[in-house]
């Protein structure tokens, strides 16, 4: 078996956890994304963890190399991360032919033994390859761009039991269900007690260094949600449209008005700035 000490979203992750400091796991659709994320990391001296849906990798096949590249070349620690990977067929696909350091092996949608039974398999699949795991203990509910909705499904929070059976199944990055969700909050955040804390604090204590944490719907977050994340022991941070939402809003307001060079610079720097200021917020600027 391929050795996973050199994977390099372990060491990112790993030296996190040492710092108690979060990593932005952060989204890209396309490669202005891509490079506004990159920007930032080498202009804050910060880890990151670039992340592809599976969607992307079937609409824009390209973007995975060139954010391969990236990996490579940076001047800074990266890692290339293959998010919500639900169907075994393509998480098979993905590990035999692309560059990627890690895949969130996501069989949530399944109920509980075949999930755990699915995963353990794929797990062993990537580590042959020197691919760490992430999985989803509970179900987070809802859904975003580039993943599958599951709000047809009853949201279920992670239990010790769960916590205890993922790890024994081999994963390396466990993501649990507290409260968080897939997609918008609305724009205040989340309510008052919607995220457990205290849930995500027990799950941490009780892992107790065996496998790190991710932690996933961060759309809406306040700083002050993130921050407490990060202490309760969320390392892998999953960010979409909080960093990207700011181009977004770029592209609406002077997309009529604005050549599209010009336009395309306006969306990287708005996007480089706003990562920016939440790797400042996580901990994570000047750790590279």
């Amino acid at each position: 078996m391929t050795s996973l000490e050199k994977n390099r979203t372990l060491r990112i992750l790993n030296t996190a956890a040492s710092g108690k400091y979060g990593v932005l796991a952060a989204i890209a659709y396309n490669v202005e994304q891509l490079e506004a994320l990159v920007g930032a990391a080498e202009a804050k001296r910060s880890p990151l963890i670039i992340q592809l849906f599976p969607s992307t990798l079937t609409q824009l096949p390209l973007l995975a190399h060139a954010a391969a590249h990236a990996v490579k070349t940076a001047k800074v620690p990266l890692s290339l991360h293959i998010d919500h990977a639900q169907n075994e067929g393509q998480i098979r696909e993905i590990i035999a032919t692309l560059p990627v350091d890690s895949v969130m092996v996501d069989m949530s949608h399944y109920e509980e033994a075949e999930n755990l039974e699915k995963t353990e398999r794929l797990t062993k699949e990537c580590h042959a390859k020197g691919i760490a795991v992430e999985a989803e203990s509970g179900r987070i509910n809802g859904g975003e761009d580039g993943i599958a909705d599951t709000g047809d499904l009853e949201a279920l929070f992670t239990s010790p039991e769960d916590v205890d059976k993922f790890i024994a199944a081999g994963i390396d990055i466990l993501a649990p269900s507290v409260g968080n969700v897939h997609g918008d909050y609305g724009p205040s955040g989340p309510a008052e007690g919607q995220i457990h804390f205290d849930r995500l604090e027990a799950i941490n204590k009780q892992i107790n260094k065996r496998v790190l944490v991710a932690l996933h719907g961060t759309n809406d977050f306040p700083a002050a949600v993130m921050e407490r994340c990060i202490r309760a022991g969320a390392i892998k941070l999953n960010v979409n449209k909080l960093l990207l939402e700011v181009g977004n809003e770029v592209l609406r307001k002077n997309a009529a008005s604005t050549p599209l060079v010009k336009l395309i610079d306006q969306q990287m720097d708005a996007i480089q700035a706003e990562t920016e200021r939440w790797m400042d917020i996580c901990g994570s600027s000047g750790k590279a």
